[in-house]
């Protein structure tokens, strides 16, 4: 019997590490595409920091003394194992404060493998590459504008010294004539003459009009317009420091026209656990239980939140700051708990209020910061899931802002000279398989680079339909 059961064991070891051995090799890049569709939500991206789940990075190495099924087993169903007494499992799940991971009981092997292979990859020190560009544009910029005032001021002294040329030979030519008593014109003279105000009301004309068509042209652009939100919600701590993917927030960047702002239930994700802000305190985050109705005191979202007057409503989240003031200084009197709180309570109720909406409750009214005109057609899944388009490339260094705010025009020149210059990701991706003859040309070296340009980019029908 023992001969058999070894034999047994033997043999299911041997099938395994066949089944392994022809999986196919992890691809971090579906590994990634599944992390942030399924594991986004509660592991932070950089695999090092701890969100409302652990620090991913290292995960295999916590899990080599057991078999890899096991792992498997733990990333489909955690309180399966944990209900096992699973010695790992069990260690995993008290170090969380006993928090339930999502079950995924149809994730296959494979995929599993992708995922682990990405977080390997992301968990690996990153190596800071300077953007030779934007410092070479930073340099044009500062250089250039000196130049202009050389160039203006080079032919301002020119323009004066043809003048007193042009009066020396125009007296000379009088003398000539036989009019002794001609006089050099002084550049008084010259200024006021009729030519020389005739050559300024037309400058002044042209000027006047470059500047009607160029401030129509301008209208309604908003660069650099960054609005008061009614929270103080900073992209430099989430998408910088927290390093949260901004297609988890904007989920819709991806799969449809609009990115979408998130609604409070996105951000109740993450502000189940984290309660109080890092530079903040209570004050923002308070905004956003109250606009939801969720009671921080107990953990609980409140029934018929709607319905509840304003004094309830109040006296609940003022107990909620005072306790909180409390935590963080001990020593504070209850005079100055009931002042914080009521400060913060009314900061709430104008940032949350207004004439149409009387009550906090409700949907966060965020201010909207990017607006194309309803003529111009974009879609955002276009250029992020099929163009492979970085968010930064058109809203900058997001992840560097306190305040958002637009930092590209917009216009249609500006996008038009993006479609001449960006060039077309071919490689690997399914939707450009069509253009055939461009794969050729590519392939022969007969061609470079597929910019926009090159498949319709700049055809009036693609933006104005």
């Amino acid at each position: 019997m023992m001969i058999r059961r070894m034999f047994r064991g033997a043999l299911t070891a041997l099938l395994l590490m066949v089944s392994v051995a022809m999986m196919a090799a992890p691809d971090a890049k579906a590994g990634k595409a599944l992390f942030l569709n399924q594991c986004a939500t509660c592991h932070a991206k950089d695999m090092k920091t701890k969100l409302t789940g652990p620090a991913l990075a290292g995960v295999e190495d916590r899990w080599s003394a057991f078999p890899r099924t096991e792992l498997y087993a733990w990333i489909r169903n955690s309180q399966a194992l944990v209900a096992k007494g699973h010695p790992r499992a069990v260690a995993v799940f008290n170090e969380n404060n006993k928090s339930v991971m999502t079950s995924f009981p149809n994730i296959k092997d494979e995929e599993i493998e992708n995922i682990l292979a990405y977080i390997s990859e992301a968990a690996k020190p990153q190596v800071a590459v300077a953007d030779k560009n934007a410092t070479s544009t930073k340099k044009e910029e500062s250089g250039t504008s000196w130049w202009y005032w050389v160039l203006f001021l080079t032919l301002g002294g020119l323009v004066l010294i043809m003048t007193r040329v042009i009066s020396y030979l125009h007296q000379l030519t009088e003398v000539r004539s036989g009019n002794t008593d001609a006089k050099r014109r002084t550049l008084a003279d010259l200024l006021t003459s009729r030519g020389v105000i005739s050559f300024l009301v037309f400058l002044l004309v042209v000027l006047g009009m470059f500047t009607t068509v160029n401030n129509a042209i301008s209208m309604s652009r908003q660069q650099g317009y960054k609005p008061t939100q009614p929270i103080k919600f900073s992209h430099a701590i989430h998408a910088g420091q927290q390093k949260i993917d901004c297609q988890y927030c904007h989920d819709g960047a991806r799969r449809s026209k609009h990115s979408i702002i998130p609604a409070a239930n996105t951000c109740m994700n993450c502000h189940k656990a984290v309660k109080v802000g890092t530079q903040t305190g209570t004050s923002e985050i308070t905004k956003i239980f109250a606009s939801i109705g969720y009671d921080p005191n107990t953990d609980t979202y409140i029934a018929n939140y709607d319905q509840r007057k304003e004094n309830e409503v109040a006296a609940l989240y003022k107990k909620w700051i005072g306790s909180q003031v409390k935590a963080s200084n001990d020593k504070a009197s209850a005079g100055e708990m009931n002042a914080i709180a009521d400060q913060q309570w009314e900061d709430i109720k104008t940032s949350l209020t207004h004439a149409n909406k009387p009550n906090v409750a409700g949907p966060i009214e965020w201010v909207r910061v990017h607006n194309l005109p309803d003529h111009a057609y974009f879609n955002h899944a276009q250029h992020v899931t099929v163009g492979k388009v970085a968010c930064q490339k058109c809203h900058g260094k997001v992840e560097e802002m306190e305040v958002l705010g637009q930092f590209s025009p917009l216009s249609m020149g500006w996008c038009v000279n993006c479609h001449r210059q960006t060039e077309v990701q071919f490689k690997d991706n399914d939707y450009y398989k069509t253009y055939a003859r461009y794969h050729d040309e590519l392939n022969k070296g007969e061609r470079e680079k597929v910019t926009v340009e090159d498949i319709g980019g700049l055809e009036c029908q693609k933006c104005h339909y």
